[in-house]
């Protein structure tokens, strides 16, 4: 539908005009060329004028309607088309464009009434195919799915039914056959590049994106895309210029997009911005929730975390991810079965489905289900196959060394262990104590004991002095675990660890003997004995003190 404009008259008896007259009259814009230049709100503002002058119609009010739904501006175009029907001339498909306009406002039951009033044709059984999908009926959804034919709008609503359920594959197919037909139809390069992303094909999706950009390189949509892309691919800061571009290109579709470039900054920055930014924008942009509570996640805060997702009923594979990983956090800070069990079935229902099983998203939660099930040979099955995607990832690191180390994969998890960066996990006393075991069972009982002497004293010290003394007597390692064992009856004088203490310090006296330890050690052998007051004392210390003089080895 276009406004079709007068040319002026050029045959005999026209009026004449003056070259400088004419220049300036073709200099006056057209709302056809702000159309063509996708700037609505240049022809909004030629359209107020020609209303408010008295030159408007029910055709500008349309027109005004339509360049506001182009601009996004759904609010401002809906209270258009509800002036408009309250005309007795008004075309009677106005109700569906009215419907449409309240379905993106997230207004479905109010969209589905409209819709309903408005004739029927192709526009009015997509938005009810669209109105199925958000309702959940999905007999009412076939209905219409079966009353779409085979041109190509209805067809790019099928795909993006697809899209929204998450079947990315069928809606490229989609796309590409109209692309095949239809090579002017550049925006359906934009769906088939986020649908790669969505299948973290990132780099196809840069390739596929490109062809768009070159035509119409200020889409705030498209250059959004290629600045997540760039985030995946390399990290925030190469985002975020892709972002700066947009900006200081002014376009016209900027405006359109800020929400989502406000929020897609906050990612790229890695929460910074998260409580100013994101609350306002959860029922704006589905993500927004979903970030928040990656944002609560990584301050520890788990009970805000839970009590923005609880409620959320998951659609996609990431929402079902993110409830249990959140179930999972709260589960295990709270000791609670019941949050773990939840949270293992979210992971096993996203890994054991056939849209996921193969990716790698799909593998972590397989491997996350059987780590809360204590199936660690199984973990490394699924963790092993991804590795080398996450080979600087803190937490796929951590994840995967505490999996070696509990299936006695002591060497391979220590230097997993060590790959480890953040200092909020190595003051983690799960990494502190797996490590200092991983050690001792490597045969490096002294970077144990440094494990120890760096922490502060604490009832995780406490804990972490008993792991060294049980795992060195165990391994036969007598000289850290009786050093281990002094402190521990040192701070808490039971009878267990003067026995542990005896028997790695005699350990220790034998492996003097046999060649296996400096005969110096023996020194501090006696101090750590002379530091109980058991009468058994004595006669241990003189017996290596007899030795010690006939050996000449000072040992006071």
């Amino acid at each position: 539908m276009m406004l079709s404009r007068t040319k002026p008259a050029t045959g005999p008896g026209s009026p004449v005009v003056s070259k400088d007259k004419q220049k300036q009259k073709k200099k006056i814009p057209k709302m056809e060329d702000f159309l063509n230049s996708r700037d609505y709100t240049g022809a909004i503002t030629l359209l107020e004028f020609d209303r408010n002058s008295g030159k408007g119609s029910e055709e500008t009010n349309m027109w005004i309607a339509y360049c506001y739904f182009h601009l996004g501006e759904y609010q401002k175009a809906m209270k258009e088309y509800l002036h408009l029907v309250k005309s007795p001339t008004v075309n009677p498909e106005v109700w569906n464009f009215l419907g449409c306009c309240r379905f993106l406002l997230g207004m479905y039951q109010e969209a589905d009434e409209a819709a309903q009033k408005g004739p029927a044709c192709s526009l009015q059984n997509r938005l009810l195919f669209h109105l199925s999908h958000k309702f959940g009926d999905e007999k009412r959804l076939m209905t219409y799915h079966q009353a779409l034919r085979d041109i190509f709008e209805d067809q790019l609503s099928l795909a993006s039914i697809h899209y929204l359920r998450s079947h990315y594959q069928e809606a490229i197919d989609i796309y590409k056959r109209i692309l095949l037909d239809n090579r002017e139809f550049l925006a359906l390069n934009v769906y088939v590049a986020l649908c790669y992303y969505k299948l973290d094909y990132y780099d196809v999706s840069q390739e596929v994106l490109a062809v768009y950009l070159q035509q119409y390189p200020d889409s705030a949509i498209a250059l959004n895309l290629k600045a997540c892309n760039h985030f995946r691919l390399y990290n925030g800061k190469a985002a975020e210029a892709e972002l700066k571009s947009l900006q200081d290109m002014a376009s016209p579709s900027f405006t359109f997009a800020r929400d989502l470039i406000k929020h897609n900054l906050v990612v790229f920055r890695s929460g910074e911005g998260a409580l100013q930014v994101l609350p306002p924008l959860i029922d704006v942009i589905p993500e927004a929730r979903l970030n928040l509570v990656i944002y609560y996640l990584r301050q520890d805060d788990m009970t805000e975390a839970y009590n923005l997702i609880k409620d959320l009923e998951p659609t996609t594979p990431q929402e079902y991810i993110l409830k249990g990983v959140v179930n999972a956090a709260l589960g295990q800070e709270q000791g609670s079965r019941e949050h773990l069990k939840i949270a293992q079935q979210y992971f096993q229902l996203v890994g054991g489905s056939a849209s996921e099983c193969d990716t790698i998203p799909g593998r972590q939660c397989m491997s996350s289900c059987f780590f809360l099930l204590k199936q660690f040979d199984d973990v490394l099955i699924y963790l092993n196959s991804i590795k080398s995607y996450f080979y600087n990832d803190d937490m796929f690191n951590y994840n995967y060394a505490q999996a070696k180390a509990v299936t006695s994969n002591y060497k391979e998890a220590e230097e997993i262990f060590l790959l480890i960066q953040s200092e909020k996990i190595k003051a983690d006393y799960i990494y502190l104590s797996w490590l200092a075991r991983c050690y001792i069972m490597n045969r490096k009982p002294r970077l144990a004991w440094e494990l120890y002497l760096k922490m502060e004293t604490s009832g995780e010290s406490f804990s972490l002095l008993q792991l060294i003394a049980n795992d060195c007597y165990k391994m036969g390692q007598f000289y850290y675990a009786a050093k281990a064992f002094d402190v521990l009856e040192r701070l808490d004088p039971n009878p267990e660890y003067w026995e542990g203490k005896r028997g790695a310090c005699v350990g220790v006296f034998q492996m003097i003997l046999a060649g296996h330890e400096p005969k110096e050690t023996l020194r501090d052998v006696v101090t750590m004995l002379r530091n109980t007051g058991n009468p058994q004392v004595e006669y241990i210390v003189r017996t290596m003190k007899k030795w010690a003089k006939e050996n000449r080895v000072p040992v006071s």
